[in-house]
């Protein structure tokens, strides 16, 4: 069993730390005092080919695949989780439902400037009523002569409200069958269509210097050759692609996890008090090793969800069970990494206050943790009656 990192993510993760340590860490904290999203440093990433890893290279992307990605979102989650989760928003949920079931029209007209980095992209499920219940959204889309005219609000939505956004890609209604089960369409919605509407910036607990809107659509209208995918299959559409943004999500808890506990070592071995540094305290130590420990085993099921993914072998669990765990794992460790930090940490002016904050969403985005569970359960459930 090889459990390095192949040479090409290996090669991948170094260029996303130096990027970081150049163009993302000097500048974090005024992005999130100021809760400004830097379009201009997306931009850069995707000059440096970091923004389509998931996308095949005829439509701008390099295919380096899971195990790759999360190697670079180590880094780039380690210097700034808002940025990052902007970064994975974009690279999954926002560009794979095109990747997956779009036409090769769409993927050259909207895929390609996305994987290529020149825009951001977006994806609209949750609305004020919906979230864990995906079926249970309320926005339509109707046949309306050629094309599909949208009503309805989105919440919560990342990258849409970016002066880089190319467009928002939604989930809607599109009618009933004869039983009453209700149809889904994907479709794509490109920013600047007449009704539709972008909200103003949302103030969050963390993730400060994360674009999020609200979403209004008031008899938008969108040509047919918007539609992705099978009309009536969109729900199970996104629910296929929810697994890569999942492995996503585990890997910028990842990332945080490892930087909190990075941060609370440093300042243990600087920090002294009664005449010795904190980390010769014992109470101090047992929290860092229980810190290196649970990152350890998140990272063992995180990477193991990418390499099954990259291996074309079913994920789904592997994925969920990733999510839950790392994003635990991260929730405990920056309340770890604060309390070693002291008064310290409790300051705006440190870093692990900002990741303190971060941390908690990690367990409520791409699916809550309970959902999680769900998931998880029906698998074994599943499995014990093969």
């Amino acid at each position: 069993m090889d459990l390095d990192l192949p040479a090409e993510a290996i090669e991948l993760q170094k260029l996303c730390r130096d990027f970081a340590e150049r163009e993302i860490e000097p500048h974090a904290e005024s992005w999130s005092e100021q809760e400004r999203f830097p379009s201009e440093v997306f931009l850069k990433m995707g000059e440096l080919d970091l923004t389509g890893l998931l996308v095949a290279p005829e439509y701008g992307g390099t295919d380096a695949g899971f195990v790759s990605y999360v190697a670079a979102m180590e880094m780039i989650g380690a210097a700034d989780q808002s940025l990052a989760a902007c970064w994975n928003a974009h690279s999954t949920i926002a560009s794979l439902p095109l990747a997956t079931f779009g036409t090769a029209e769409q993927k050259a007209k909207w895929l390609t400037p996305l994987a290529s980095g020149t825009h951001i992209g977006a994806f609209g499920l949750t609305e004020p009523t919906a979230g864990s219940d995906a079926a249970g959204i309320r926005t339509t889309a109707k046949r309306d002569g050629d094309g599909w005219l949208i009503n309805g609000t989105k919440m919560f939505i990342t990258n849409a409200g970016t002066e880089i956004s190319l467009g928002v890609t939604i989930l809607a209604v599109t009618g009933t069958d004869d039983d009453g089960t209700r149809r889904y369409g994907t479709f794509f919605v490109p920013t600047g269509t007449p009704g539709y509407t972008v909200g103003h910036p949302m103030k969050k607990l963390g993730w400060h210097a994360m674009d999020s809107r609200e979403l209004i659509f008031d008899d938008c209208w969108i040509p047919g050759e918007n539609l992705i995918g099978d009309e009536g299959n969109g729900l199970r559409q996104f629910l296929d692609v929810l697994d890569g943004g999942r492995i996503s999500v585990a890997a910028l808890a990842l990332s945080l996890a490892q930087e909190a506990l990075d941060l609370a070592a440093t300042h243990a071995s600087q920090r002294e008090q009664f005449g010795k540094p904190l980390s010769a305290f014992q109470a101090v130590q047992h929290k860092l090793a229980d810190m290196a420990t649970e990152v350890e085993a998140a990272r063992a099921l995180v990477y193991r969800a990418a390499w099954l993914a990259d291996q074309g072998r079913p994920f789904g669990q592997a994925a969920a069970m990733a999510k839950l765990y790392a994003s635990e794992v991260a929730n405990r460790a920056a309340s770890a990494s604060v309390q070693i930090h002291g008064g310290y940490g409790y300051m705006r002016e440190s870093k692990i206050s900002r990741f303190y904050a971060d941390a908690k969403i990690l367990e409520i985005g791409e699916g809550t943790n309970e959902i999680q569970r769900n998931v998880i359960a029906r698998y074994v459930a599943r499995s014990a009656r093969a």
